[in-house]
């Protein structure tokens, strides 16, 4: 009688099988990490673009709207201010691009270079006193609010836009 050998082992088609199995997960996970980091930098760029949105919110809060001792809505600076050091008042603000000085600004007027790839733009506009949504002219003499617009770009992507209102009083 013969005694039956049986062979220890894997065969060649189950190493086979096992490899590709690993190469698909390794894949995977190579993958999922590329989009992890993705999401990650996105992440970043969106907290600092809200970082630079509180800056100006910060920056115009202690502000008054239009200039002191004035009943004169005049949007964007005005005559003699030709410096940011300049704006007294948060409707100087209106037409501000952080572009133009090559880096974002923060609550004390002073450009952050490290952050030269971002710029903030600011727009000041006057709402209807009962629907903030509706914008009037600049000189309507009932309307008693504005709406203050920051955006935030990123290599000129917009990367952030946030709204709040101020009152005149």
């Amino acid at each position: 009688m013969r005694e039956k050998k049986y062979r220890s082992g894997f065969s060649l088609v189950e190493v086979l099988i096992a490899v590709l199995l690993i190469g698909i997960a390794i894949t995977s996970l190579v993958a999922a990490n590329g989009a992890f980091t993705k999401a990650n930098g996105a992440g970043t760029d969106l907290s600092t673009a809200e970082f630079l949105v509180e800056q100006i919110r910060e920056l115009n809060a202690l502000l008054p709207v239009i200039d002191p001792g004035s009943t004169v809505w005049t949007f964007g600076p005005e005559d003699g201010e030709t410096l940011l050091a300049d704006y007294d008042d948060l409707d100087d603000f209106d037409g501000f691009n952080s572009a133009a000085l090559g880096a974002p600004i923060d609550a004390n007027r002073i450009p952050l270079v490290d952050l030269a790839a971002f710029s903030q733009q600011i727009t000041v506009e006057k709402v209807n006193n009962s629907d903030f949504e509706l914008v009037v002219d600049d000189n309507d003499p009932t309307s008693h609010f504005v709406r203050v617009t920051v955006r935030v770009y990123l290599n000129s992507k917009e990367i952030s836009s946030t709204s709040w209102l101020r009152a005149q009083y």
